[in-house]
Protein backbone atom coordinates (compact mmCIF):
# COMPACT_ATOMS: atom_id res chain seq x y z
CA UNK A 1 0.00 0.00 0.00
CA UNK A 2 1.37 3.39 -1.02
CA UNK A 3 -0.23 6.74 -0.38
CA UNK A 4 -0.34 9.64 -2.80
CA UNK A 5 2.00 11.88 -0.84
CA UNK A 6 5.55 11.83 0.53
CA UNK A 7 7.29 13.38 3.54
CA UNK A 8 10.76 14.94 3.38
CA UNK A 9 12.77 15.90 6.45
CA UNK A 10 15.56 18.41 6.77
CA UNK A 11 18.13 17.08 9.27
CA UNK A 12 19.66 19.73 11.56
CA UNK A 13 16.96 20.98 13.92
CA UNK A 14 14.38 18.63 12.38
CA UNK A 15 15.60 15.05 12.88
CA UNK A 16 17.98 15.98 15.71
CA UNK A 17 18.44 19.18 17.68
CA UNK A 18 22.00 19.62 16.47
CA UNK A 19 22.14 23.41 16.43
CA UNK A 20 23.58 23.86 19.96
CA UNK A 21 26.43 21.52 18.93
CA UNK A 22 26.97 23.35 15.63
CA UNK A 23 27.26 26.52 17.73
CA UNK A 24 29.97 24.90 19.86
CA UNK A 25 31.82 23.70 16.75
CA UNK A 26 31.61 27.06 14.98
CA UNK A 27 32.71 28.91 18.13
CA UNK A 28 35.74 26.61 18.50
CA UNK A 29 36.55 26.94 14.80
CA UNK A 30 36.23 30.73 14.74
CA UNK A 31 38.17 31.11 18.01
CA UNK A 32 41.00 29.11 16.44
CA UNK A 33 41.06 31.62 13.59
CA UNK A 34 40.85 34.63 15.92
CA UNK A 35 37.33 35.63 14.90
CA UNK A 36 34.89 36.84 17.56
CA UNK A 37 31.32 35.58 17.33
CA UNK A 38 28.09 35.87 19.31
CA UNK A 39 24.94 33.78 19.73
CA UNK A 40 22.99 36.63 18.08
CA UNK A 41 25.20 36.32 15.00
CA UNK A 42 24.71 32.55 14.96
CA UNK A 43 20.92 33.01 15.04
CA UNK A 44 21.07 35.50 12.18
CA UNK A 45 23.90 34.05 10.10
CA UNK A 46 24.50 30.38 11.01
CA UNK A 47 21.35 28.36 11.75
CA UNK A 48 19.85 27.02 8.53
CA UNK A 49 22.56 28.60 6.37
CA UNK A 50 25.02 26.86 4.07
CA UNK A 51 28.65 26.65 5.11
CA UNK A 52 29.66 28.80 2.14
CA UNK A 53 27.41 31.59 3.42
CA UNK A 54 28.60 31.20 7.02
CA UNK A 55 32.29 31.27 6.10
CA UNK A 56 31.77 34.27 3.83
CA UNK A 57 29.93 36.14 6.59
CA UNK A 58 32.48 35.53 9.35
CA UNK A 59 35.63 35.78 7.22
CA UNK A 60 34.23 38.76 5.26
CA UNK A 61 35.31 37.36 1.88
CA UNK A 62 34.37 34.72 -0.65
CA UNK A 63 35.85 31.32 0.18
CA UNK A 64 35.79 28.86 -2.71
CA UNK A 65 37.48 25.83 -4.23
CA UNK A 66 40.07 23.86 -2.30
CA UNK A 67 40.20 26.45 0.50
CA UNK A 68 36.47 26.11 1.07
CA UNK A 69 36.66 22.30 1.01
CA UNK A 70 39.46 22.33 3.60
CA UNK A 71 37.77 24.84 5.91
CA UNK A 72 34.38 23.14 5.72
CA UNK A 73 35.90 19.72 6.41
CA UNK A 74 37.76 21.07 9.46
CA UNK A 75 34.64 22.66 10.95
CA UNK A 76 32.35 19.69 10.24
CA UNK A 77 34.90 17.24 11.66
CA UNK A 78 34.84 19.34 14.85
CA UNK A 79 31.04 19.11 14.89
CA UNK A 80 31.03 15.33 14.45
CA UNK A 81 33.60 14.95 17.23
CA UNK A 82 31.50 17.10 19.60
CA UNK A 83 28.10 15.66 18.67
CA UNK A 84 28.73 11.94 18.12
CA UNK A 85 28.14 10.94 21.77
CA UNK A 86 24.92 13.02 21.93
CA UNK A 87 22.95 11.91 18.85
CA UNK A 88 19.26 11.52 19.65
CA UNK A 89 16.09 12.20 17.67
CA UNK A 90 13.68 15.01 18.42
CA UNK A 91 10.98 13.64 20.70
CA UNK A 92 8.36 11.51 18.95
CA UNK A 93 10.18 11.41 15.58
CA UNK A 94 10.79 7.66 15.36
CA UNK A 95 7.19 6.81 16.30
CA UNK A 96 5.89 9.34 13.76
CA UNK A 97 8.03 7.91 10.95
CA UNK A 98 6.94 4.38 11.87
CA UNK A 99 3.30 5.50 11.57
CA UNK A 100 4.03 7.03 8.15
CA UNK A 101 5.73 3.84 6.97
CA UNK A 102 2.87 1.65 8.27
CA UNK A 103 0.61 3.70 6.01
CA UNK A 104 2.81 3.38 2.93
CA UNK A 105 4.26 6.91 2.91
CA UNK A 106 7.54 7.40 1.07
CA UNK A 107 10.06 9.44 3.07
CA UNK A 108 13.39 11.17 2.52
CA UNK A 109 16.04 13.38 4.09
CA UNK A 110 17.16 16.59 2.38
CA UNK A 111 19.94 18.37 4.26
CA UNK A 112 22.35 21.21 3.54
CA UNK A 113 24.86 19.42 5.79
CA UNK A 114 27.72 17.35 4.36
CA UNK A 115 27.18 13.67 3.61
CA UNK A 116 29.49 12.59 6.47
CA UNK A 117 27.23 14.35 9.01
CA UNK A 118 24.18 12.55 7.65
CA UNK A 119 26.06 9.25 7.72
CA UNK A 120 26.98 9.75 11.37
CA UNK A 121 23.39 10.47 12.37
CA UNK A 122 22.05 7.55 10.32
CA UNK A 123 24.58 5.26 12.00
CA UNK A 124 23.04 6.13 15.40
CA UNK A 125 19.29 6.21 14.59
CA UNK A 126 17.04 3.52 13.03
CA UNK A 127 16.19 5.58 9.95
CA UNK A 128 18.28 4.49 6.98
CA UNK A 129 16.05 1.60 5.89
CA UNK A 130 12.97 3.84 6.21
CA UNK A 131 14.19 6.44 3.70
CA UNK A 132 13.76 6.21 -0.08
CA UNK A 133 15.82 9.34 -0.72
CA UNK A 134 18.93 10.68 1.03
CA UNK A 135 20.38 13.98 -0.19
CA UNK A 136 23.18 16.04 1.37
CA UNK A 137 25.04 19.21 0.39
CA UNK A 138 27.20 17.36 -2.14
CA UNK A 139 24.09 16.33 -4.10
CA UNK A 140 23.01 19.83 -5.19
CA UNK A 141 24.50 22.77 -7.04
CA UNK A 142 22.37 25.41 -5.30
CA UNK A 143 21.68 25.32 -1.57
CA UNK A 144 18.57 26.37 0.35
CA UNK A 145 16.71 28.75 -0.02
CA UNK A 146 17.01 27.42 -3.59
CA UNK A 147 14.45 24.57 -3.90
CA UNK A 148 16.81 22.20 -5.76
CA UNK A 149 17.22 19.70 -2.91
CA UNK A 150 13.44 19.37 -2.49
CA UNK A 151 12.78 19.12 -6.22
CA UNK A 152 15.42 16.36 -6.45
CA UNK A 153 13.96 14.62 -3.40
CA UNK A 154 10.47 14.63 -4.93
CA UNK A 155 11.93 13.19 -8.13
CA UNK A 156 13.72 10.45 -6.15
CA UNK A 157 10.44 9.66 -4.38
CA UNK A 158 8.63 9.57 -7.74
CA UNK A 159 6.00 12.10 -6.71
CA UNK A 160 5.23 15.71 -7.61
CA UNK A 161 6.62 18.36 -5.22
CA UNK A 162 3.05 19.56 -4.62
CA UNK A 163 2.28 16.16 -3.04
CA UNK A 164 5.20 16.44 -0.61
CA UNK A 165 5.19 17.64 2.99
CA UNK A 166 8.51 19.16 4.04
CA UNK A 167 9.63 19.47 7.68
CA UNK A 168 11.93 22.47 8.17
CA UNK A 169 13.20 24.60 11.04
CA UNK A 170 14.93 27.55 9.37
CA UNK A 171 13.96 30.55 7.26
CA UNK A 172 16.01 29.39 4.28
CA UNK A 173 14.70 25.82 4.58
CA UNK A 174 11.03 26.83 4.79
CA UNK A 175 11.61 29.16 1.83
CA UNK A 176 13.13 26.28 -0.16
CA UNK A 177 10.22 23.96 0.62
CA UNK A 178 7.64 26.56 -0.34
CA UNK A 179 9.54 27.45 -3.53
CA UNK A 180 9.46 23.77 -4.51
CA UNK A 181 5.68 23.87 -4.20
CA UNK A 182 5.52 21.56 -1.19
CA UNK A 183 3.44 21.88 1.96
CA UNK A 184 5.74 22.91 4.84
CA UNK A 185 5.59 22.07 8.54
CA UNK A 186 7.70 24.43 10.65
CA UNK A 187 9.63 22.67 13.42
CA UNK A 188 10.08 25.23 16.22
CA UNK A 189 13.37 23.85 17.54
CA UNK A 190 15.45 26.91 16.65
CA UNK A 191 13.15 29.75 15.71
CA UNK A 192 9.78 31.06 16.88
CA UNK A 193 6.76 30.79 14.61
CA UNK A 194 6.87 34.52 13.80
CA UNK A 195 10.54 34.28 12.75
CA UNK A 196 9.74 31.82 9.93
CA UNK A 197 7.86 32.31 6.67
CA UNK A 198 4.22 31.23 6.97
CA UNK A 199 3.97 27.43 7.16
CA UNK A 200 1.02 25.07 6.68
CA UNK A 201 1.47 23.77 10.24
CA UNK A 202 3.88 24.19 13.16
CA UNK A 203 5.17 21.67 15.71
CA UNK A 204 7.50 21.85 18.71
CA UNK A 205 8.23 18.11 18.48
CA UNK A 206 6.62 15.04 16.90
CA UNK A 207 4.75 13.76 19.94
CA UNK A 208 1.19 12.92 18.95
CA UNK A 209 1.81 13.69 15.26
CA UNK A 210 0.24 11.06 12.98
CA UNK A 211 -0.13 9.95 9.40
CA UNK A 212 -3.75 11.14 9.52
CA UNK A 213 -2.71 14.70 10.45
CA UNK A 214 -0.26 14.87 7.54
CA UNK A 215 -2.89 13.48 5.17
CA UNK A 216 -5.15 16.39 6.21
CA UNK A 217 -2.36 18.91 5.51
CA UNK A 218 -1.82 17.54 2.01
CA UNK A 219 -5.57 17.68 1.35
Amino acid sequence: METSFAVIFDMDGVICDTNPYHSLAWKAYLDKHGIASSEEEFIAHMYGKSNSYILKYFFKREIVGEEFDRMEFEKEALFREIYEAHVKPISGLIEFIEDLKANGVRTGIATSAPYLNMEMILSKLPLRDKMQSLLASEDVNAHKPNPEVYLKSASNLDISPERCVVFEDSFSGVTAGKAAGAKVVGVLSTYKKEELPVCDEYIVNYEGLTYQKIKEIVG
